[in-house]
């Protein structure tokens, strides 16, 4: 899994291309402390692992689930720790200023044992353990600790809307070892595009709560994968037709001037998708404490 964006992530243009089995930030899966694992799997840890300051300037940020291992370039901490734990920046309270601005290089590296246990399992399943090997480091290297919790918040449920879904099925739902191969879910955004193949509505309910700093929860009830091209006015992305100026959810009112579909419409009209709004339950993340690493 490749994953590289800007600093400001989905406010410039980006480019991502994502395996099924990396999902990196649109799996639907929830990844907590104390999360189960599957049978005869040992406990998740890296062998060894270096975190090195990165002063660069091209505010660039990557990600990548190796075989052996995981690196990350120009990454933050909260950055991290909204990949290790599989939540939103809106999920997540209680980081210090650095936590935000200081960046790293990550490169951890998995012994024989562990990278043979995870050539067994299911690429989600696969995923979920790599997430709990980044908590891992994160509690050794950051001194990190969090608590959970859950709040009744402001959400979306995406359904299909009146006139039904204007989706075409993906033609190859195979699987394959190779990121990009049959079946494997590939996505190209930027600048209010979104063309993507092999995509499930759970995953694009991930993306779409990215975008609008909610929570988005799947009740389409369509299963299978799905290719498709969507086009909005980034600007216009915040703001639910009817909905209050600040939403519970940091919304924003479009500008005067804005030009082309919202989001929210732009699903409607060419994805026969709908947006609505509700309450629900929204796991939150609490940093109690982290610390700088060493550097190593």
């Amino acid at each position: 899994m490749i994953l590289k964006l800007g600093r400001k992530r989905f406010q410039a243009s980006i480019t991502v291309l994502i395996a099924m089995v990396a999902c990196a930030l649109l799996s639907a899966s929830k990844i907590w402390a104390q999360s189960p694992q599957p049978a005869a799997t040992p406990a998740p840890a890296f062998d060894v692992a270096s975190i090195k300051p990165n002063h660069g300037d091209d505010n660039r940020v990557m990600i990548r689930a190796t075989p052996d291992g995981f690196t990350a370039n120009g990454v933050s901490a909260k950055f991290l720790i909204e990949f290790a734990y599989n939540v939103k920046d809106f999920q997540v309270s209680g980081t210090p200023g650095w936590a935000d601005s200081d960046r790293y290089d990550v490169d951890a590296k998995m012994d024989e044992a562990t990278m043979e246990a995870i050539r067994k399992l299911t690429p989600e399943q696969a995923m979920d353990q790599r997430r709990l090997m980044l908590q891992a480091l994160l509690a050794e290297r950051f001194k990190l600790k969090v608590s959970h919790s859950s709040k009744e918040l402001p959400i979306y449920a995406l359904v299909v809307a009146k006139n039904g879904p204007k989706l075409t099925q993906s033609a190859d739902t195979g699987g394959g070892p190779r990121p990009g191969g049959p079946g494997r879910m590939q996505m190209n955004i930027g600048g209010g595009d979104i063309t993507a193949s092999a995509m499930t509505m759970s995953n694009l309910a991930d993306l779409l709560g990215r975008q609008l700093g909610r929570k988005v929860v799947d009740k389409t009830e369509l299963q299978g994968r799905y290719d498709f091209t969507l086009h909005w006015t980034p600007e216009r992305a915040a703001q639910a037709p009817g909905a209050p100026a600040d939403g519970g959810s940091g919304s924003v009112a479009p500008p005067p001037d804005a030009s082309g579909p919202s989001l929210f419409t732009a699903l409607q009209e060419q994805l026969g998708l709908k947006l609505e709004s509700q309450k629900g339950p929204v796991e939150t993340l609490i940093v109690d404490s982290i610390e700088k690493p060493s550097e190593n």
